[in-house]
């Protein structure tokens, strides 16, 4: 059952509007550009592939093109948040952070500097190009580091709300955007705040036998999942972790305490991920039976964006099935 206060968008299970979160960057920067003169943008020869087009063409002036060097991008960057700018750049994840990360370790997370590290592309939804372009690292990389705030938005919609909350945190951060156009769950009137998850599914009968927590474009799928197990009577809560770093541990430990067990769901490695940030939490302040839905161990392939998540267990079915298969174990210890 959806929770109508967190105003999901009514159809999307039906004929739901289609959007990249990477089109909610575009929107976003542009929106975040507008309220404050010190919001820039840098690109690394990606400039309507990362959606920074947008940008580019609103406010030119503020607008650096540093072509195929994702290192200088990221100290370009890092220099530009040093002397007041709020920078956000720009490429594709396997290359920022993927082939940067070193940069800004030690020049924006270690000097704490508002510099955005936007990886666009994530996940396996880059899809015909192959697995040398498909991000499944990136969160564990940056979740490590400190003074890192991490953001995994579900759809465009939260992607636009989710730059322009990081434009006015004045603190280093990442945010990981898809290119795939997927249904859009939420609305301008859905609630987002940095580092609070939103319960998006409630229960039917008021107790779930599965809390689930989900991050990214596959949270619909997840929703889905939820959806096919009410319709066979097994009750689950679904929350949208669109904050991975600070995580909202109250959240977490309050629906997994009113359900006995816990499923993760991302389009990630199982190993550094929103699983891991979970079960970090968990093991501390509530141990809890535990299912990491994501990439196991494995790179990405070529392929469409159903195909491969199905290849990779992130379909409807295999979410589901992998769901109650903890539910069903748990209540019969």
């Amino acid at each position: 059952m959806l929770n109508p206060a967190m105003k999901l968008a009514a159809n999307i299970f039906d004929k739901p509007d289609m959007g990249a979160t990477r089109e909610g960057f575009s929107k976003g920067s542009v929106e975040a550009g507008k309220a404050d003169p010190r919001v820039v943008v840098l690109s690394a020869d990606l400039t309507e592939s990362t959606g920074a087009h947008l940008f580019a063409k609103e406010f030119p002036e503020r607008f650096v093109q540093v072509g195929v060097a994702e290192q200088n991008l990221a100290t370009v960057a890092a220099g530009m948040a040093g002397y007041g700018k709020i920078a956000f750049f720009t490429s594709y994840a396997a290359f920022n952070p993927g082939r940067n990360w070193e940069q800004i370790r030690t020049t924006i997370a270690l000097n704490d500097v508002p510099a955005i590290c936007c990886g666009m592309h994530a996940g396996l939804l880059t899809g015909p190009d192959g697995a040398t372009h498909q991000a499944l690292e990136d969160l564990a990389m940056m979740r490590a580091l400190p003074n890192m705030t991490v953001v995994s938005p579900c759809d465009a919609e939260e992607g636009r709300k989710a730059t322009v909350a990081v434009a006015k945190l004045a603190k280093p951060a990442y945010m990981r955007f898809a290119r795939e156009k997927l249904p859009t769950m939420t609305t301008a009137e859905t609630p987002f705040q940095l580092g609070k998850a939103n319960l998006l599914w409630i229960p039917k009968s008021g107790k779930a036998k599965v809390a689930v927590f989900a991050t990214g474009p596959v949270l619909y799928n997840t929703l889905c999942a939820a959806k096919k197990l009410e319709d066979e009577g097994f009750d689950v809560s679904v929350t949208d972790v669109h904050t991975l770093k600070p995580l909202d541990k109250e959240a977490i430990v309050r629906e997994a305490k009113a359900a006995g067990a816990v499923v993760t769901v991302e389009e990630h490695q199982v190993h550094g991920g929103l699983g891991g940030a979970v079960a970090e939490v968990l093991s501390q302040e509530a141990p809890t039976k535990m299912t990491i839905i994501g990439v196991q161990d494995k790179f990405g392939q070529t392929g469409t964006a159903a195909e491969l998540y199905e290849e990779y267990g992130l379909g409807v079915a295999h979410i589901a099935d992998a769901i109650k298969n903890i539910g069903n174990t748990a209540a019969n210890n």
